[in-house]
């Protein structure tokens, strides 16, 4: 009844509204009816959904009712049938999701799109970028404006973008009204609670009928107040717990506000107060507060309610999206004639996040959709942009949620960026907002000073210059006269910012004392490299119409002159020098102030270049009114600064002088700096006389009279800033890669400063970008030019792609290149000057040919030719030449034959290219000119013989040779044949000189190496004749140097047989003696060789011996739980309880759950030594800041001594017992000793043991009838086991005792997870656990990387196996031989049911080899008699060894039978032996089975069983091998061998018959019992009918995940990742687990876990069970590897995928296309299967040491 009743309901509603003459009234009276009822009255407990369901059907459902005069989902379904898609995307980006730009088709950096439009564009083929989105933008996808071609994805509709102008949606005229009345209201009553103030009173048209004294205290969010000060806070006002304190915080954060307490209005004006004054404390600005009526809590949350309402109304169609904003940008008559756009963009910083986000999002889904409505939000944008952007200012939250972040998607349409600057004069209004701002900086001067800024302000200032740079992006094609007048404008507008920036922050040279306080420098940077792009943008717009250029000029020039930054303070006077005269005014550098900051200075320098380019030089040039002389002034200062800087006469000004002369110079300022003030040099030069040009250079650099004959100097800085001088000379002349200065594109520049870096070394890609200095776009055009001058080279497993400068590109080299740094140089120099000798050139860096000047620009090689320079360089070589001056040094001598070589390179190109006219360029002329006996010339020929000057003397022969070469183009007399004479001959005598005397010295060190070679050789005799008798008993390959193992006698033990004396096992002469070496086990196994092991101690590097009764020494080791192997990943097994899932560590399950590894990195110590330099290192660490992290101190850990592994024990190290096998004695017990006379001596050694225990809990009655009924005999004697033959056990030393008993500990705790505890019984176990899982991983690895199973382990690896062996099998020494007895017990009845009553897991359920390791190493236990130690001796151990293998074979085989129910149904192909006898094995099983097994054919089971137990013999091949020593046959260390070979070596060093299935036929009568024992288990009967999940043989061998070969599908992944928790959209960080391939969301408080008591992200409660506590995650928006050991420690890895240039991109910072990398990550699969993740994260924190720790737990 109830649904029947609802639309006559909102029928009724809809009459009434439509009734009413003013909809307001109607509707306010029913929103005052029901929202407080809804958002103040609900139930606490009162889950979301129920609200939001009470929230559609009693608001929104009305709404849209009235809105379609209908039902609204058939409303809805007519609207779309005549609706059309749009053509654009309007995604709205969320904060970190990727995004991609296309570099070759979009029209500025901005223009991006979203994952799924870019997935199907035609950009994916392009050259992209893809970067995380910092919030706020939307998909460009159907912009044409924004897409050079293919604007339009697949999805959208491509047919629609012929232009971004939508088509006017036609609605019914009713519906239209019906729309805007309600979208009029309804956005009023928004507005008006966006708009609220506390105190003020709600309208009487939403007053409530009843009062209510229900308050809310509302908290707001801020970024003055960390998390924790917020906590602090409501823990001390409001009475909460840290859990709530903690939710409230993280909700504020999130949301933006939150109600905290909810009261009556003195109880939250109380917490009100109480915050303000707790966070005040904490806080200079306390916490905004405010107490709101619940009431008025309401209606803003149904209005935030709407706003997404209004968002999915206009989504519904084009109509109904330009009706809204049609009302949003109407003005609103009744109140300020403002529009409720306007209003809300006015409101925004008194906004909280959450408000702001809807506010954003509506316009972004409504008004930024439609042009012509963009154009009007434009326009109303940029009249209120100067109050948007100071209540930017004052807001303290970010940008990305500012109201003034929408300006990238106005200003960078270039239709509307133009009609901006035409209608509303941005340009000048962005300029005028940023003045504004900045005038409190504004000096006395009117220059700025930001002595003290507040730096978050600065830095939200400098955010207003994007915009300018969007306005900018797009320069126009077509100059309108508006357009013009408005830009020139905005143009001088910004000339007056710079005018203020013109010689702000003078510095003045510090005498005396150096500087108190270090002046602020960081801002007026700042500033610049926010104006670097600006600055050239202004400039390629004024050289896109010669009229705005030539105006742009004279107006920068006008402005210039306005300024008096560091003025003339003498009067002018004459200088004279070489018969020259310059009236100048006086000013030193070192004495006055001077500016680093000439932004007009250097703006006019890049005009005048345009000018020149664009040949409107003749149009500008008033040689009256342009005087260069003091134009260039400034400039020159700025310059000389730097050099003085560079002289070290600065000093006491501090570091900041020296930091802004590095910027000055870096690449980041270079542009309109360093080269600016260059290029201002360059243009003076053209325009002044050349010698009245250099007297200025002199006397601005203080070096007038340097070059006076009696001038003398005190120390090296006058010598300095000759040095600097020169080298600037250089530049001026040689500098001239700039477009307009010579005829070069900028391509050819870029080629240059590519090969200049590749100079130096050869380089990665992102080297050579930061190397670069990049536009406006952010590209650098290193893409169009590397391919043509340099080569790439691929990078290997680590580092990254190189690319080398190939060689033909080399003669465009200059050692002085000006954007080189000083280390740069050297680098370069030395780095070219080796390459030369290579090569067998000579060593001379000659100046490269430069291209010609401009016109323009042509007078600046006059320099080179002028009096002066010709003075300074005769001056120069004269003092060089003489040397009896210190006026002179090598590098500037170096610099003035650079400025030779320049000069006779520019006269010789002009001769060659003139030859007819007379050539005015002489320096030729002058140099060989004699003044008073003196030349130039000569003193170059002289130099020649100055051994200071032995490294130039290749230059200086090249010099000379050019003399001549110029020499007979001056004369015409064969250009050719003289320089073929003059050039040729010489370089070829030096190089010829130069290789007979690289061939001498090499003969001469060849010769001294055989002498020396010759007098060891005859020591070495003299010491073998001397002490002859140390080698009688040397083998003849040892004096040969090959390695020999020394032997020395023992006595024989009881047990042993005779010695014998071998030197070298391998070596051994009868092929049956070779045979016998090759088994392992049985009565035929080889023999243990004495091996004398002599190690050094890596702390005190002493030498001792291995033996048993010396002082312990140790291996280091590490422990860690390892599910690398397993075959459940995520179950942990538990070692409590009795039943069969948790019968572990006694049993390791075939799963592999999770296994105790055991690793060394091979380096050994004394444990003496070792417990010392552990207590150090305890004590040390304790007082190392985070070296928690590093090591866990208390649980044992350390870095090893000499290679920083990370361990946590040590490894005894225990020698093998030299054995010589008695073979006769073996094969008579072997005639008594079988299997069935075996297992009936165990069982009664096992039931005489337990007899004589005091506890005895075994049923004997069950084991006697057990064993009656398996063997049909009465009890045997108690000590048959011991007629076999024993001996008395080893012996070890107190020191290897203790360690054994340290190491238990470890892998006790470790492997268990548990408080220590050397008495436990399960110590044993797991050492026996930690050897057999060791060998596996081991085995495991070698068969992944196909090497050969001995012979192939690096020696850490095998010294760490041997002893980890030993040390297992050293248990029964140190633990109670009770306990060993009971654990073999409990094992073997896995084998023999009948021995023990207790309830036993079937085969099924046992991994085999952990049970073999363990029978094996506890057997001997029942040697034990009560009065005397004894162990089985080598006969009986090899019997022993040889029947549990035996036994533990077959029932493995069994397993692997069972469980192989995948063979194919093929009967009747048992043609070998082999065959047959696996078809009769499968026979008897499938009959003891009930028939349950499948018919196969034999040669199908023979191969199955064959490749299932294949792992198992590797592994005890392993394992015996370390156990007795006994060298494995040759086919086992070769990987050549066919597999069938492998296989019947493995069997035959085992002692196995090649076809294992003639075991059961040998031992028949005692295995068939046994078979129908081990087959009737029920755990058997349920795997066969698949009830239960079992492990089939072989094991599959794990891997990492596949990942995809393009990094974008792992994004697209990523962005369709939703967190199992949230429902919300914020950010999330995918990670990929690597192990298993789940998708986690870490860091993230929406899927924290409790992980033993604490909480955990979701990776670290990942890695508990996927990787017992290891973990290896990709993060897929930050591209990077994160590594993790523990819940407190991890470290981050590069990922393993690459881009075209061989680099890895963390962050995505560079943004280039990414490919997976083979080979990369094939290393970590490495680095993972080796149990080396734990050591890479300690020496990734050892080698960064960070001063706040990064909370790993919570990722």
């Amino acid at each position: 009844m109830a649904e029947a009743k609802k639309p006559f309901d909102e029928l009724e509603l809809l009459k009434e509204w439509q009734a009413s003459a003013d909809l307001k009234p109607a509707l306010y009276d029913h929103l005052r009816k029901w929202v407080p009822r809804i958002y103040c009255h609900k139930e606490e407990s009162n889950p979301k959904e129920e609200e939001e369901e009470q929230v559609q059907r009693q608001l929104l459902r009305p709404l849209e009712y009235f809105l379609f005069g209908e039902d609204p989902d058939e409303g809805v379904k007519k609207l779309k049938q005549g609706n059309s898609s749009s053509q654009l995307c309007g995604r709205v980006f969320k904060e970190g999701e990727t995004v991609y730009s296309c570099r070759d088709c979009a029209i500025d950096p901005t223009c991006v799109l979203c994952m799924d439009c870019f997935q199907e564009s035609v950009h994916k083929s392009h050259r992209y970028k893809m970067h995380a989105s910092s919030g706020g933008g939307f998909c460009d996808c159907g912009d044409v404006e924004a897409w050079k071609i293919g604007p339009c994805c697949s999805k959208h509709d491509p047919e629609a973008a012929t232009a971004m102008v939508t088509n006017e949606c036609t609605l019914e005229p009713e519906l239209c009204q019906r729309i805007e009345m309600l979208f009029r209201v309804l956005l009023n009553y928004f507005t008006y609670f966006m708009d609220w103030a506390e105190g003020r009173q709600l309208f009487a048209l939403l007053k409530p009928e009843e009062k209510d004294n229900t308050y809310f205290c509302m908290l707001y969010n801020d970024e003055h107040h960390s998390y924790d000060h917020v906590i602090y806070t409501l823990q001390r006002s409001v009475n909460c717990d840290q859990a709530e304190a903690q939710t409230h915080t993280a909700l504020i954060d999130k949301e933006g506000r939150r109600a905290v307490k909810k009261g009556s209005l003195e109880s939250c004006q109380q917490a009100k107060d109480l915050i303000k004054y707790n966070s005040e404390h904490i806080s200079l600005q306390p916490l905004r507060v405010e107490v709101l009526h619940s009431t008025v809590v309401a209606h803003q949350t149904f209005a935030l309610r709407l706003g997404c309402w209004f968002q999915k109304i206009i989504g519904y169609s084009v109509g109904f999206r330009q009706a809204f904003c049609r009302v949003a940008l109407e003005p609103n008559t009744e109140q300020t004639n403002v529009c409720c756009i306007s209003r809300l963009m006015l409101l925004d910083a008194k906004l909280y996040k959450g408000a702001r986000k809807i506010v954003h999002e509506l316009i972004f889904c409504s008004i930024l959709m439609e042009t012509e409505f963009k154009r009007l939000f434009a326009i109303e944008f940029t009249k209120l942009y100067k109050d948007l952007q100071h209540n930017f200012i004052d807001d303290d939250h970010e940008r990305s949620i500012s109201i003034t972040a929408l300006s990238v998607q106005i200003f960078t349409v270039p239709t509307l960026a133009r009609y901006l600057i035409e209608e509303t004069n941005v340009i000048t209004r962005i300029v005028n907002t940023v003045m504004a701002l900045l005038m409190e900086h504004l000096d006395v001067n009117n220059r700025f000073f930001f002595l003290g800024y507040n730096s978050d302000k600065f830095s939200r200032i400098q955010v207003i210059f994007h915009d300018l740079r969007y306005i900018l992006i797009s320069i126009p094609s077509i100059w309108s006269c508006k357009l013009r007048k408005q830009f020139k404008e905005g143009f001088n507008a910004f000339l007056g910012l710079l005018k203020c920036m013109q010689g702000m922050e003078e510095v003045v040279r510090q005498f005396g004392q150096h500087i108190a306080v270090e002046p602020e420098w960081e801002a007026g940077f700042a500033l610049q490299i926010q104006l670097r792009h600006i600055l050239t943008m202004f400039q390629d717009w004024c050289a896109s119409d010669h009229k705005i250029l030539l105006e742009a000029f004279r107006d920068c020039h006008k402005v210039l002159q306005q300024c008096n930054n560091q003025p003339f303070r003498r009067e002018a006077s004459d200088y004279y020098m070489c018969k020259q005269i310059l009236y100048l005014r006086p000013y030193k550098v070192s004495q006055e102030p001077v500016s680093i900051h000439l932004p007009l200075s250097r703006l006019l320098a890049g005009l005048y270049v345009l000018i020149c380019k664009n040949g409107l030089f003749e149009q500008l040039f008033d040689k009256e009114y342009y005087d260069f002389s003091n134009l260039v002034e400034h400039p020159l200062r700025c310059v000389v600064l730097a050099a003085q800087v560079l002289a070290e006469m600065w000093r006491r000004n501090g570091l900041s002088l020296v930091s802004q002369v590095y910027y000055y110079q870096d690449v980041r300022c270079r542009e309109e700096m360093y080269d600016k003030d260059i290029l201002m040099l360059q243009i003076a030069a053209s325009r002044m006389d050349a010698n009245h040009f250099l007297m200025l250079l002199l006397i601005r650099f203080e070096l007038l009279s340097y070059f006076n004959e009696g001038y003398s100097i005190r120390d090296h800085v006058p010598n300095r800033l000759a040095e600097e001088m020169l080298y600037l000379l250089i530049i001026i002349v040689g500098e001239r890669y700039v477009p307009g200065v010579t005829d070069v594109t900028k391509e050819d520049v870029t080629m240059r400063e590519v090969i200049h870096l590749l100079c130096i070394e050869p380089m990665a890609h992102s080297s050579l970008v930061k190397g670069l200095p990049d536009n406006e776009s952010h590209e650098t055009g290193l893409e169009s030019v590397i391919d043509k001058v340099a080569t790439f080279k691929k990078p290997g497993v680590s580092g990254h792609g190189l690319y080398e400068v190939k060689r033909e590109y080399l003669v465009q080299f200059n050692p002085f290149f000006y954007h080189y740094s000083r280390s740069q140089h050297s680098k370069a120099e030395e780095s070219q000057k080796k390459r030369r000798v290579h090569d067998g050139a000579d060593k001379a860096l000659r100046p490269p040919v430069p291209p010609p000047f401009c016109p323009a620009f042509s007078s600046i090689v006059h320099l080179l030719c002028c009096d002066i320079l010709v003075y300074i360089l005769r001056r120069l070589l004269q003092r060089a030449a003489e040397e009896k001056s210190n006026l002179w040094s090598e590098i500037m001598i170096q610099r003035a034959l650079h400025l030779i070589g320049q000069a006779l390179l520019e006269e010789k190109s002009q001769l060659e290219e003139s030859a007819s006219g007379e050539v005015t360029f002489d320096f030729s002329l002058k140099a060989r000119r004699v003044e008073h006996n003196k030349s130039l010339f000569l003193f170059l020929s002289k130099m020649k013989g100055v051994r200071s000057l032995e490294t130039q003397k290749d230059m200086i022969t090249w010099l000379l040779q050019m003399f001549e070469i110029v020499k007979c183009l001056r004369e015409k007399s064969s250009p050719t044949t003289s320089m073929s004479m003059e050039t040729s001959k010489p370089e070829e005598s030096a190089q010829d000189k130069e290789k007979a005397e690289r061939k001498r010295k090499a003969e001469a060190a060849r010769l001294h190496r055989q002498k020396i070679m010759a007098q060891m050789s005859a020591m070495q005799k003299n010491f073998i004749e001397s002490n002859k008798m140390l080698y009688d008993n040397m083998p003849e390959s040892g004096i040969h140097g090959e390695p020999v193992l020394s032997t020395e006698r023992f006595s024989p033990t009881v047990g042993h047989a005779p010695t014998m004396k071998i030197s070298n096992p391998s070596i051994i002469s009868n092929p049956t003696e070779q045979k016998e070496l090759c088994i392992a086990i049985g009565p035929q196994r080889g023999s243990t060789p004495a091996e004398r092991e002599v190690l050094t101690c890596i702390l005190c590097q002493e030498e001792q011996e291995v033996a048993s009764q010396a002082p312990a020494m140790v291996l280091t080791a590490c422990v860690q739980r390892s599910t690398v192997l397993t075959q459940c990943r995520g179950k942990m097994p538990s070692s409590s309880g009795n039943d069969k899932e948790t019968s572990y560590p006694l049993f390791m399950p075939p799963e592999l759950a999770v296994g105790t590894h055991t690793g060394s990195c091979g380096h050994v110590m004394h444990a003496t030594c070792w417990q010392k330099y552990f207590e150090a290192v305890q004590n040390t660490s304790r007082n190392r800041l985070h070296a928690e992290l590093i090591i866990d101190l208390e649980n044992g850990e350390y870095l090893c001594p000499l290679c920083k592994s990370l361990c946590n024990t040590v490894v005894p190290l225990i020698p093998l017992e030299p054995l010589v096998f008695n073979y006769e004695n073996a094969e008579i017990i072997g005639q008594h000793l079988t299997l069935t006379r075996w297992i009936h001596i165990l069982e009664a050694r096992i039931k005489g043991l337990q007899s004589n225990m005091q506890d005895n809990d075994c049923d004997m009655e069950n084991i006697n009838n057990s064993a009656a009924m398996l063997h049909g005999e009465s009890q045997t004697d108690f000590r048959a086991i011991l007629s076999y033959g024993v001996q008395e056990p080893r012996k070890l030393s107190n020191g290897i005792v203790e360690m054994l008993s340290v190491c238990g500990t470890t892998v006790h705790r470790v492997g268990l997870q548990t408080v220590p505890n050397e008495l436990c019984p399960c110590v044993p176990l797991m050492a026996w656990n930690t050897c057999a899982f060791t060998i596996q991983a081991i085995e495991n690895i070698l068969l992944e990387e196909d090497k050969p199973l001995f012979g192939s382990l690096q020696n850490r690896q095998l010294a760490g196996l041997k002893a980890t062996v030993q040390f297992s099998a050293a248990q029964r020494i140190i633990i109670p031989q009770a306990v060993i007895q009971r654990h073999f017990t409990e094992m073997l009845a896995v084998l023999l049911p009948a021995i023990s009553g207790k309830n036993i897991p079937s085969i099924l359920e046992v991994d085999f080899f952990h049970l073999l390791v363990g029978l094996v190493l506890s057997l001997p236990s029942l040697y034990q008699e009560e009065t005397v130690d004894l162990q089985p001796s080598a006969v009986s151990s090899a019997y022993n060894h040889l029947h549990i293998l035996h036994l533990v074979t077959m029932a493995h085989v069994l397993q692997v039978l069972i469980l192989a129910t995948d063979l194919p149904v093929v009967v009747g192909d048992e043609e070998t032996e082999e065959a047959r006898a696996a078809a009769e094995l499968h026979t008897l099983v499938s009959q003891h089975t009930g028939r349950r097994l499948p018919d196969v054919g034999g040669s199908s089971v023979a191969e199955r069983v064959k490749t299932g137990i294949e792992s198992f013999l590797r592994c005890t091949a392993l394992f015996f091998s370390c156990l007795t020593g006994v060298r494995p046959p040759e086919e086992l260390y070769c990987t050549s061998v066919s597999c069938r070979g492998q296989m019947e070596a493995l069997c035959s060093y085992l002692a196995l018959p090649s076809n294992v299935f003639q075991l059961f036929q040998e031992h028949k009568d005692t295995v068939a019992p046994l078979l129908h024992r081990w087959c009737s288990s029920p755990a058997i009967t349920k795997a066969l009918r698949g009830k239960i999940q079992t492990v089939r043989y072989p094991r599959t061998r794990n891997q990492l995940i596949d990942l995809p070969e393009d990094y974008s599908t792992l994004l697209n992944q990523a962005s369709h990742f939703k967190c199992p928790k949230s429902a919300d959209d914020e950010r999330k960080h995918p990670t990929l687990c690597l192990f298993c391939g789940t998708m986690l969301c870490s860091q993230s408080s929406c899927c924290y876990s409790q992980l033993e008591g604490e909480d955990v992200g979701a990776c670290t409660a990942h890695a508990a069970t996927c990787g017992a506590g290891v973990g290896m995650f990709l993060r897929v928006r930050e591209c990077e590897i994160v590594l993790m050991a523990s819940k407190t420690r991890g470290s981050t890895y590069p990922a393993p995928y690459l881009d075209d240039y061989g680099e890895t991109d963390p962050h995505l910072g560079r943004g280039n296309p990414l490919h997976l990398c083979p080979e990369r990550y094939r290393k970590l699969k490495q680095m993972w299967q080796q149990h080396c993740i734990l050591e890479e994260i300690a020496r990734s924190l050892e080698l960064v040491n960070v001063m706040f720790a990064f909370d790993w737990q919570m990722l």
